[in-house]
């Protein structure tokens, strides 16, 4: 699989909002794979300063990411494949 990044620009959102949409996320993720997506939430970093997220998910495709998201009613400025350099 792939790993996707997330972008969204969330100005105003508070951490128990944030908090929430990760929730979403995690959640949305785990009902997909019981149906039979291949898709997993990894993680997020959020940049307070400038109200950006990135979430990284792995996934087959861009569109299951883009369904996930969808799905969970999390708002997203794009999806683009990346690389997970994580030791």
């Amino acid at each position: 699989m792939t790993v996707y990044m997330v972008d969204r620009d969330l100005p105003g959102i508070t951490m128990d909002a944030l908090a929430d949409a990760q929730q979403r996320a995690i959640a949305t993720a785990a009902e997909m794979r019981s149906g039979g997506q291949q898709i997993s939430y990894i993680r997020s970093t959020f940049v307070p300063g400038e109200a950006h997220c990135m979430c990284l998910f792995d996934a087959p495709d861009s569109a299951i990411v883009a369904e996930l998201n969808d799905l969970a009613q999390i708002p997203y400025t794009r999806i683009t494949e990346a690389l997970d350099l994580t030791p």
